[in-house]
């Protein structure tokens, strides 16, 4: 009984080893890609609002405006840019007060 759980063990040391590392090398890689590129950039039209708790726990949203913000294109951030492909999906940002 001792062996199979040393053996279970095993694989999933094995396994979390493993998706580290691929992790790792995965993040590398786009980070690498990104540099050679010259770190490619863009830009994504994002509406911005701003949350204002009032007295009563109520919410006031008031609309800042559009803006073009700077992406990386990527796929994580890099260089302190949001992916482009997450800030497509996510055009409207609230900032809090």
């Amino acid at each position: 009984m001792r062996k199979r759980k040393k053996h279970w063990l095993s694989v999933a040391e094995t396994a979390l080893l493993f998706a580290a590392f691929a992790g790792i090398a995965l993040f590398g890689g786009d980070w690498a890609i990104f540099i050679v590129r010259h770190k490619p950039l863009s830009t994504v039209h994002v509406e911005h609002y701003l949350v204002v708790p009032l007295k009563g726990k109520k919410t006031e949203y008031d609309d800042e405006g559009e803006r073009d913000v700077p992406c990386a294109r990527a796929l994580f951030p890099q260089g302190a840019w949001s992916p482009c492909w997450y800030l497509r999906r996510h055009t409207n940002v609230a900032d809090q007060l």
